[in-house]
Protein backbone atom coordinates (compact mmCIF):
# COMPACT_ATOMS: atom_id res chain seq x y z
CA UNK A 1 0.00 0.00 0.00
CA UNK A 2 1.39 3.37 -0.94
CA UNK A 3 2.03 5.38 2.19
CA UNK A 4 0.46 8.81 2.38
CA UNK A 5 2.76 11.74 3.12
CA UNK A 6 2.51 12.61 6.78
CA UNK A 7 2.29 16.32 5.94
CA UNK A 8 -0.88 15.88 3.87
CA UNK A 9 -2.46 13.88 6.62
CA UNK A 10 -1.71 16.40 9.33
CA UNK A 11 -2.06 19.78 7.63
CA UNK A 12 -5.34 20.45 9.42
CA UNK A 13 -4.11 19.19 12.79
CA UNK A 14 -2.79 21.31 15.61
CA UNK A 15 -0.70 18.39 16.84
CA UNK A 16 2.94 17.82 15.91
CA UNK A 17 3.79 14.24 14.82
CA UNK A 18 5.31 13.53 18.24
CA UNK A 19 2.23 14.82 20.10
CA UNK A 20 -0.04 12.92 17.70
CA UNK A 21 1.66 9.63 18.57
CA UNK A 22 1.56 10.57 22.25
CA UNK A 23 -2.18 11.24 22.07
CA UNK A 24 -2.78 8.02 20.12
CA UNK A 25 -0.59 5.77 22.25
CA UNK A 26 -1.48 7.45 25.54
CA UNK A 27 -5.18 7.00 24.89
CA UNK A 28 -4.53 3.34 24.13
CA UNK A 29 -2.58 3.04 27.39
CA UNK A 30 -5.53 4.48 29.32
CA UNK A 31 -7.91 1.99 27.70
CA UNK A 32 -5.71 -0.92 28.73
CA UNK A 33 -5.09 0.49 32.19
CA UNK A 34 -8.81 0.78 32.87
CA UNK A 35 -9.49 -2.64 31.40
CA UNK A 36 -6.73 -4.41 33.34
CA UNK A 37 -7.40 -2.75 36.70
CA UNK A 38 -10.70 -4.59 36.91
CA UNK A 39 -9.05 -7.95 36.20
CA UNK A 40 -6.25 -7.37 38.71
CA UNK A 41 -8.65 -6.28 41.46
CA UNK A 42 -11.23 -9.00 40.81
CA UNK A 43 -10.43 -10.68 44.13
CA UNK A 44 -11.41 -7.41 45.89
CA UNK A 45 -14.41 -6.61 43.71
CA UNK A 46 -15.99 -10.05 44.01
CA UNK A 47 -16.87 -9.88 47.75
CA UNK A 48 -18.04 -6.25 47.40
CA UNK A 49 -20.46 -6.80 44.52
CA UNK A 50 -21.10 -10.57 44.53
CA UNK A 51 -20.80 -11.73 48.17
CA UNK A 52 -21.04 -15.50 48.62
CA UNK A 53 -19.10 -16.34 51.77
CA UNK A 54 -16.35 -17.98 49.67
CA UNK A 55 -13.51 -15.87 48.26
CA UNK A 56 -12.88 -18.10 45.25
CA UNK A 57 -16.59 -18.17 44.31
CA UNK A 58 -16.85 -14.37 44.62
CA UNK A 59 -13.72 -13.91 42.50
CA UNK A 60 -15.09 -16.25 39.85
CA UNK A 61 -18.29 -14.15 39.76
CA UNK A 62 -16.21 -11.01 39.27
CA UNK A 63 -14.29 -12.73 36.47
CA UNK A 64 -17.58 -13.67 34.80
CA UNK A 65 -18.34 -9.92 34.66
CA UNK A 66 -14.81 -9.44 33.31
CA UNK A 67 -15.73 -11.82 30.49
CA UNK A 68 -19.10 -10.06 29.92
CA UNK A 69 -17.15 -6.96 28.93
CA UNK A 70 -15.49 -9.01 26.22
CA UNK A 71 -18.86 -10.23 24.97
CA UNK A 72 -19.79 -6.59 24.26
CA UNK A 73 -16.74 -6.07 22.07
CA UNK A 74 -18.22 -7.54 18.85
CA UNK A 75 -21.12 -5.06 19.06
CA UNK A 76 -18.66 -2.20 19.50
CA UNK A 77 -16.74 -3.41 16.46
CA UNK A 78 -19.90 -3.78 14.37
CA UNK A 79 -21.29 -0.33 15.14
CA UNK A 80 -18.22 1.84 15.55
CA UNK A 81 -16.03 -0.03 13.06
CA UNK A 82 -18.48 0.64 10.25
CA UNK A 83 -18.66 4.31 11.26
CA UNK A 84 -14.86 4.58 11.31
CA UNK A 85 -14.64 3.17 7.77
CA UNK A 86 -17.37 5.53 6.57
CA UNK A 87 -16.80 8.77 8.49
CA UNK A 88 -13.16 8.63 9.54
CA UNK A 89 -10.91 7.41 12.33
CA UNK A 90 -10.50 10.46 14.58
CA UNK A 91 -14.10 11.00 15.66
CA UNK A 92 -14.56 7.37 16.66
CA UNK A 93 -11.34 7.52 18.68
CA UNK A 94 -12.93 10.24 20.79
CA UNK A 95 -16.07 8.16 21.30
CA UNK A 96 -13.96 5.16 22.30
CA UNK A 97 -11.92 6.81 25.02
CA UNK A 98 -14.90 8.90 26.19
CA UNK A 99 -16.93 5.77 26.92
CA UNK A 100 -14.05 4.27 28.86
CA UNK A 101 -13.56 7.41 30.98
CA UNK A 102 -17.25 7.61 31.95
CA UNK A 103 -17.58 3.92 32.87
CA UNK A 104 -14.35 3.88 34.89
CA UNK A 105 -15.42 6.99 36.81
CA UNK A 106 -18.75 5.34 37.68
CA UNK A 107 -17.02 2.20 39.00
CA UNK A 108 -14.77 4.39 41.17
CA UNK A 109 -17.78 5.79 43.05
CA UNK A 110 -20.24 2.89 42.69
CA UNK A 111 -22.01 1.80 45.94
CA UNK A 112 -21.45 -1.85 46.85
CA UNK A 113 -23.88 -4.72 47.44
CA UNK A 114 -24.03 -3.82 51.13
CA UNK A 115 -25.48 -0.40 50.22
CA UNK A 116 -27.84 -0.98 47.30
CA UNK A 117 -28.09 -4.76 47.06
CA UNK A 118 -28.23 -6.52 43.71
CA UNK A 119 -28.28 -3.19 41.82
CA UNK A 120 -24.59 -2.78 42.62
CA UNK A 121 -23.77 -5.82 40.52
CA UNK A 122 -26.17 -4.76 37.77
CA UNK A 123 -24.56 -1.31 37.44
CA UNK A 124 -21.10 -2.90 37.47
CA UNK A 125 -22.13 -5.17 34.60
CA UNK A 126 -23.47 -2.16 32.65
CA UNK A 127 -20.16 -0.35 33.16
CA UNK A 128 -18.23 -3.36 31.92
CA UNK A 129 -20.49 -3.58 28.86
CA UNK A 130 -19.75 0.08 28.10
CA UNK A 131 -16.05 -0.61 28.53
CA UNK A 132 -16.42 -3.59 26.22
CA UNK A 133 -18.03 -1.41 23.54
CA UNK A 134 -15.16 1.07 23.88
CA UNK A 135 -12.33 -1.47 23.75
CA UNK A 136 -14.13 -3.35 20.97
CA UNK A 137 -13.16 -0.54 18.62
CA UNK A 138 -10.05 0.95 20.29
CA UNK A 139 -7.50 -1.75 19.39
CA UNK A 140 -8.57 -2.32 15.75
CA UNK A 141 -8.92 1.43 15.21
CA UNK A 142 -5.41 2.05 16.53
CA UNK A 143 -3.89 -0.78 14.48
CA UNK A 144 -5.56 0.54 11.30
CA UNK A 145 -4.41 4.07 12.11
CA UNK A 146 -0.79 2.96 12.57
CA UNK A 147 -0.73 0.94 9.34
CA UNK A 148 -2.09 3.95 7.45
CA UNK A 149 0.21 6.50 9.11
CA UNK A 150 3.52 4.63 9.38
CA UNK A 151 6.24 5.28 6.76
CA UNK A 152 6.75 2.46 4.28
CA UNK A 153 8.98 -0.29 5.65
CA UNK A 154 8.46 0.77 9.27
CA UNK A 155 4.97 -0.56 9.91
CA UNK A 156 5.95 -3.07 12.60
CA UNK A 157 8.31 -0.57 14.26
CA UNK A 158 5.54 2.00 14.64
CA UNK A 159 3.17 -0.72 15.78
CA UNK A 160 5.77 -1.71 18.37
CA UNK A 161 5.95 1.88 19.63
CA UNK A 162 2.21 1.95 20.22
CA UNK A 163 2.47 -1.49 21.83
CA UNK A 164 4.89 0.06 24.33
CA UNK A 165 2.13 2.51 25.25
CA UNK A 166 -0.31 -0.38 25.58
CA UNK A 167 2.10 -2.23 27.84
CA UNK A 168 2.69 0.93 29.85
CA UNK A 169 -1.04 0.94 30.60
CA UNK A 170 -0.87 -2.66 31.78
CA UNK A 171 2.25 -1.89 33.84
CA UNK A 172 0.59 1.18 35.34
CA UNK A 173 -2.40 -0.94 36.36
CA UNK A 174 -0.11 -3.41 38.15
CA UNK A 175 1.96 -0.60 39.67
CA UNK A 176 -1.03 1.32 41.02
CA UNK A 177 -2.49 -1.92 42.39
CA UNK A 178 0.88 -2.68 44.02
CA UNK A 179 1.14 0.80 45.59
CA UNK A 180 -2.40 0.78 46.95
CA UNK A 181 -2.09 -2.71 48.44
CA UNK A 182 1.28 -1.76 49.94
CA UNK A 183 0.18 1.56 51.44
CA UNK A 184 -3.21 0.41 52.72
CA UNK A 185 -4.15 -2.32 55.15
CA UNK A 186 -6.04 -5.35 53.88
CA UNK A 187 -9.19 -4.11 55.60
CA UNK A 188 -8.93 -0.64 54.02
CA UNK A 189 -8.18 -2.15 50.63
CA UNK A 190 -11.27 -4.35 50.81
CA UNK A 191 -13.47 -1.54 52.13
CA UNK A 192 -12.55 1.38 49.86
CA UNK A 193 -8.93 1.19 48.65
CA UNK A 194 -9.90 -0.72 45.49
CA UNK A 195 -11.59 2.49 44.26
CA UNK A 196 -8.30 4.43 44.01
CA UNK A 197 -6.97 2.72 40.83
CA UNK A 198 -10.28 3.34 39.05
CA UNK A 199 -10.28 7.03 40.05
CA UNK A 200 -6.71 7.41 38.75
CA UNK A 201 -7.73 5.89 35.41
CA UNK A 202 -10.72 8.21 35.04
CA UNK A 203 -8.64 11.35 35.63
CA UNK A 204 -5.83 10.38 33.25
CA UNK A 205 -8.37 9.24 30.65
CA UNK A 206 -10.00 12.68 30.65
CA UNK A 207 -6.58 14.21 29.84
CA UNK A 208 -6.05 12.01 26.80
CA UNK A 209 -9.62 12.54 25.64
CA UNK A 210 -8.73 16.24 25.45
CA UNK A 211 -5.43 15.55 23.65
CA UNK A 212 -7.06 13.32 21.01
CA UNK A 213 -9.43 16.00 19.78
CA UNK A 214 -6.88 17.21 17.17
CA UNK A 215 -5.53 13.89 15.87
CA UNK A 216 -5.09 13.85 12.07
CA UNK A 217 -7.44 11.86 9.88
CA UNK A 218 -5.96 8.98 7.81
CA UNK A 219 -9.00 7.57 6.01
CA UNK A 220 -8.93 9.99 3.06
CA UNK A 221 -5.95 10.41 0.79
CA UNK A 222 -6.42 14.13 0.29
CA UNK A 223 -7.38 17.05 2.47
CA UNK A 224 -10.88 17.01 0.94
CA UNK A 225 -13.01 14.12 2.29
CA UNK A 226 -14.30 11.63 -0.26
CA UNK A 227 -17.96 10.75 -0.54
CA UNK A 228 -19.05 8.73 2.47
CA UNK A 229 -19.54 5.09 1.36
CA UNK A 230 -22.75 3.34 2.45
CA UNK A 231 -22.51 0.76 5.23
CA UNK A 232 -23.53 -1.96 2.77
CA UNK A 233 -20.42 -1.30 0.70
CA UNK A 234 -18.18 -1.66 3.75
CA UNK A 235 -19.86 -4.94 4.64
CA UNK A 236 -19.52 -6.28 1.10
CA UNK A 237 -15.78 -5.63 1.32
CA UNK A 238 -15.60 -7.56 4.58
CA UNK A 239 -17.55 -10.41 2.99
CA UNK A 240 -15.03 -10.62 0.17
CA UNK A 241 -12.28 -11.19 2.73
CA UNK A 242 -13.75 -14.10 4.72
CA UNK A 243 -10.51 -16.07 5.03
CA UNK A 244 -8.65 -12.98 6.20
CA UNK A 245 -11.39 -12.37 8.79
CA UNK A 246 -11.07 -15.94 10.08
CA UNK A 247 -7.31 -15.53 10.29
CA UNK A 248 -7.72 -12.32 12.31
CA UNK A 249 -10.04 -14.10 14.77
CA UNK A 250 -7.40 -16.71 15.61
CA UNK A 251 -4.41 -14.34 15.40
CA UNK A 252 -6.13 -12.32 18.13
CA UNK A 253 -7.43 -15.38 20.02
CA UNK A 254 -3.98 -16.90 20.45
CA UNK A 255 -2.38 -13.61 21.47
CA UNK A 256 -5.05 -12.60 23.94
CA UNK A 257 -5.41 -16.03 25.52
CA UNK A 258 -1.68 -15.87 26.30
CA UNK A 259 -1.90 -12.25 27.41
CA UNK A 260 -4.77 -12.73 29.85
CA UNK A 261 -3.29 -15.94 31.19
CA UNK A 262 -0.20 -14.04 32.31
CA UNK A 263 -1.67 -10.63 33.09
CA UNK A 264 -4.89 -11.69 34.86
CA UNK A 265 -5.28 -15.46 35.21
CA UNK A 266 -2.03 -16.30 37.00
CA UNK A 267 -2.18 -13.29 39.39
CA UNK A 268 -5.75 -14.18 40.41
CA UNK A 269 -4.77 -17.84 40.77
CA UNK A 270 -1.96 -16.75 43.09
CA UNK A 271 -4.23 -14.52 45.15
CA UNK A 272 -7.31 -16.75 45.51
CA UNK A 273 -6.17 -20.38 45.17
CA UNK A 274 -2.78 -20.05 46.88
CA UNK A 275 -3.36 -16.98 49.08
CA UNK A 276 -0.14 -15.26 47.99
CA UNK A 277 0.63 -11.78 49.32
CA UNK A 278 -1.15 -9.23 47.12
CA UNK A 279 1.69 -6.69 47.12
CA UNK A 280 4.21 -9.35 46.09
CA UNK A 281 1.94 -10.59 43.29
CA UNK A 282 1.43 -7.09 41.89
CA UNK A 283 5.17 -6.36 42.17
CA UNK A 284 5.91 -9.42 40.02
CA UNK A 285 3.24 -8.55 37.45
CA UNK A 286 4.73 -5.05 37.21
CA UNK A 287 8.23 -6.45 36.69
CA UNK A 288 6.95 -8.85 34.04
CA UNK A 289 5.19 -5.99 32.25
CA UNK A 290 8.37 -3.90 32.26
CA UNK A 291 10.33 -6.76 30.67
CA UNK A 292 7.71 -7.09 27.94
CA UNK A 293 7.67 -3.33 27.28
CA UNK A 294 11.46 -3.21 26.90
CA UNK A 295 11.30 -5.96 24.26
CA UNK A 296 8.47 -4.45 22.18
CA UNK A 297 10.69 -2.13 20.06
CA UNK A 298 13.03 -5.05 19.34
CA UNK A 299 10.10 -7.11 18.10
CA UNK A 300 9.00 -4.32 15.76
CA UNK A 301 12.47 -3.67 14.31
CA UNK A 302 13.13 -7.36 13.79
CA UNK A 303 9.77 -7.84 12.06
CA UNK A 304 10.46 -4.96 9.63
CA UNK A 305 13.90 -6.35 8.90
CA UNK A 306 13.00 -10.06 8.61
CA UNK A 307 9.42 -9.53 7.31
CA UNK A 308 6.33 -9.24 9.46
CA UNK A 309 4.84 -12.51 8.22
CA UNK A 310 7.91 -14.61 9.01
CA UNK A 311 8.49 -13.05 12.44
CA UNK A 312 4.84 -13.53 13.35
CA UNK A 313 4.82 -17.23 12.46
CA UNK A 314 8.07 -17.99 14.32
CA UNK A 315 6.94 -16.17 17.46
CA UNK A 316 3.49 -17.75 17.41
CA UNK A 317 4.93 -21.27 17.14
CA UNK A 318 7.34 -20.45 19.97
CA UNK A 319 4.31 -19.67 22.15
CA UNK A 320 3.10 -23.29 21.95
CA UNK A 321 5.67 -24.75 24.39
CA UNK A 322 5.63 -21.56 26.48
CA UNK A 323 2.04 -21.95 27.61
CA UNK A 324 2.84 -25.26 29.30
CA UNK A 325 4.95 -23.30 31.79
CA UNK A 326 1.73 -22.56 33.71
CA UNK A 327 1.79 -26.18 34.91
CA UNK A 328 4.92 -25.37 36.92
CA UNK A 329 2.84 -23.21 39.26
CA UNK A 330 0.69 -25.80 41.00
CA UNK A 331 1.36 -24.96 44.64
CA UNK A 332 1.91 -21.85 46.79
CA UNK A 333 5.29 -20.20 46.34
CA UNK A 334 6.26 -16.76 45.09
CA UNK A 335 9.52 -18.06 43.61
CA UNK A 336 7.69 -20.38 41.22
CA UNK A 337 5.14 -17.69 40.43
CA UNK A 338 7.90 -15.20 39.61
CA UNK A 339 9.76 -17.67 37.39
CA UNK A 340 6.62 -18.54 35.41
CA UNK A 341 5.70 -14.87 34.97
CA UNK A 342 9.18 -13.90 33.73
CA UNK A 343 9.59 -16.91 31.43
CA UNK A 344 6.57 -15.69 29.50
CA UNK A 345 7.90 -12.16 28.93
CA UNK A 346 10.04 -12.65 25.76
CA UNK A 347 7.46 -14.61 23.77
CA UNK A 348 4.63 -12.38 24.99
CA UNK A 349 6.58 -9.33 23.76
CA UNK A 350 6.64 -10.68 20.21
CA UNK A 351 3.10 -12.08 20.40
CA UNK A 352 1.49 -8.91 21.72
CA UNK A 353 3.84 -6.57 19.84
CA UNK A 354 2.85 -7.95 16.43
CA UNK A 355 -0.70 -9.25 16.55
CA UNK A 356 -2.50 -5.92 15.99
CA UNK A 357 -0.21 -4.97 13.10
CA UNK A 358 -0.58 -8.45 11.59
CA UNK A 359 -4.36 -8.18 11.87
CA UNK A 360 -4.44 -4.78 10.15
CA UNK A 361 -2.34 -6.06 7.22
CA UNK A 362 -5.03 -8.64 6.43
CA UNK A 363 -7.76 -6.14 5.48
CA UNK A 364 -7.95 -3.43 2.75
CA UNK A 365 -8.31 0.20 3.85
CA UNK A 366 -11.92 0.41 2.67
CA UNK A 367 -13.09 -2.00 5.40
CA UNK A 368 -10.02 -2.23 7.62
CA UNK A 369 -11.47 -1.03 10.92
CA UNK A 370 -14.69 -3.01 10.50
CA UNK A 371 -12.97 -6.24 9.47
CA UNK A 372 -10.20 -6.03 12.05
CA UNK A 373 -12.71 -4.89 14.67
CA UNK A 374 -15.02 -7.87 14.15
CA UNK A 375 -12.15 -10.36 14.08
CA UNK A 376 -10.55 -8.75 17.10
CA UNK A 377 -13.77 -8.64 19.11
CA UNK A 378 -14.68 -12.26 18.37
CA UNK A 379 -11.15 -13.45 19.13
CA UNK A 380 -10.93 -11.56 22.40
CA UNK A 381 -14.49 -12.23 23.56
CA UNK A 382 -14.47 -15.91 22.69
CA UNK A 383 -10.96 -16.84 23.78
CA UNK A 384 -9.06 -13.99 25.47
CA UNK A 385 -11.47 -12.66 28.06
CA UNK A 386 -12.54 -16.15 29.10
CA UNK A 387 -8.97 -17.40 29.65
CA UNK A 388 -8.64 -16.30 33.33
CA UNK A 389 -11.97 -17.90 34.23
CA UNK A 390 -11.12 -21.15 32.39
CA UNK A 391 -7.70 -21.29 34.06
CA UNK A 392 -9.14 -20.94 37.57
CA UNK A 393 -12.12 -23.20 36.84
CA UNK A 394 -9.94 -26.04 35.52
CA UNK A 395 -7.57 -25.58 38.46
CA UNK A 396 -10.50 -25.88 40.86
CA UNK A 397 -11.62 -29.08 39.09
CA UNK A 398 -8.15 -30.65 39.32
CA UNK A 399 -7.58 -30.80 35.55
CA UNK A 400 -5.24 -27.84 35.10
CA UNK A 401 -3.33 -29.65 32.32
CA UNK A 402 -6.23 -29.06 29.93
CA UNK A 403 -5.67 -25.31 29.89
CA UNK A 404 -2.22 -25.18 28.19
CA UNK A 405 -3.42 -27.71 25.61
CA UNK A 406 -6.37 -25.44 24.83
CA UNK A 407 -4.19 -22.32 24.39
CA UNK A 408 -1.58 -24.23 22.37
CA UNK A 409 -4.30 -25.32 19.91
CA UNK A 410 -5.38 -21.68 19.50
CA UNK A 411 -1.80 -20.67 18.69
CA UNK A 412 -1.44 -23.45 16.12
CA UNK A 413 -4.75 -22.54 14.47
CA UNK A 414 -3.66 -18.90 14.23
CA UNK A 415 -0.48 -19.91 12.40
CA UNK A 416 -2.45 -22.20 10.08
CA UNK A 417 -5.13 -19.68 9.06
CA UNK A 418 -2.59 -16.87 8.66
CA UNK A 419 -0.51 -19.09 6.36
CA UNK A 420 -3.57 -19.92 4.25
CA UNK A 421 -4.48 -16.22 4.00
CA UNK A 422 -0.89 -15.37 3.09
CA UNK A 423 -0.81 -17.93 0.27
CA UNK A 424 -4.08 -16.56 -1.14
CA UNK A 425 -2.72 -13.03 -1.25
CA UNK A 426 -4.69 -11.58 1.64
CA UNK A 427 -1.62 -10.16 3.40
CA UNK A 428 -1.07 -6.69 1.96
CA UNK A 429 1.81 -5.25 3.99
CA UNK A 430 5.04 -6.65 5.45
CA UNK A 431 5.07 -9.88 3.43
Amino acid sequence: MASLSYRSRTQHSALSPRRAFFALGGGNAVEWYDWMVYGLLASYLGPQFFPSGNSLSSTLSALVVFAVGFAARPLGALVFGTLADRLGRRRIMLVSIGGMVVSTAVIAVLPTHASIGVWAGVILVVCRVLQGLSTGIEAPLNSAYIVEMAPEGQTARYGGIVSVYVQSGIIAASLVAFLTTTCLSTADMEAWGWRIPFAVGAVIGALFLWLRRNLPETLHRSSAPEATPPASQVWREVGRNKLALLAIVFVVAGAQALNYTWSTGLPNLARTAYDEDASAVFAVTTLSGLCIAVLYPLAGRLADRKRISRTFLVSRLAAVPLVFAVLAYQAPGMVLFTIVMLIGAPVLAFTMGLYTTVSATLMPMSCRVTGVGIGYAVGVAGFGGTAPYILLWLQDRGVSWVFPVYVAVLCLLSALFYTLAFRRGSVRIGT
